[in-house]
């Protein structure tokens, strides 16, 4: 099946059918491979990827680990901002995952990519997406610090 259509203004250009390539919010850990494989697309001169992992400290105050919940309904947020970008930017691939539950120092929480024809098309619609992403769709981290004390982020 050819996920790319014709561009009439730009003949031997395609666009991408569908520009979302993968979304999901997973308990298992996370692989930059996946994400990357995800965005592949032989039209897109830039390839645009965060990853977003947990930090041995916050604030000033030592982190021993954390945890990630979500609410039912964050993979239908993660789409609605996704399809937002995509919208806005000439994306021709776009893939992003955020882990739940517990995680270590140094684990993956977060990882998105996009894919456009340009690389500043890239990076701009990249960093909307983990923006949009960390602002409305509904995971909440917690976090365990060294001294014993805990906090919600984001909750």
């Amino acid at each position: 099946m050819d996920r790319m259509e014709r561009t009439p203004e730009h003949p031997g250009e395609r666009t991408a059918a569908d520009p979302i390539r993968l979304l999901a919010v997973r308990d298992t850990p996370l692989s930059l491979d996946e994400v990357f494989a995800a965005v592949g697309d032989d039209a897109a001169g830039g390839t645009a990827l965060f990853v977003g992992t947990v930090r041995d400290h916050d604030g000033g105050a030592d982190v021993e680990g954390l945890g990630y919940s979500s609410h039912p309904s964050a993979e239908a947020e993660l789409r609605r901002v996704a399809e937002k970008v995509a919208a806005d930017f000439p994306v021709r691939a776009l893939a992003a995952v955020h882990r739940v539950g517990e995680l270590a120092v140094g684990d993956l929480a977060v990882v998105v990519a996009v894919s456009c024809a340009h690389r500043a098309e890239a990076f701009e619609a990249c960093r909307r997406l983990i923006d949009d992403l960390k602002r409305e769709v509904p995971i909440w981290k917690h976090q365990r610090f060294a001294d014993g004390t805990e906090e919600w982020v984001g909750a």
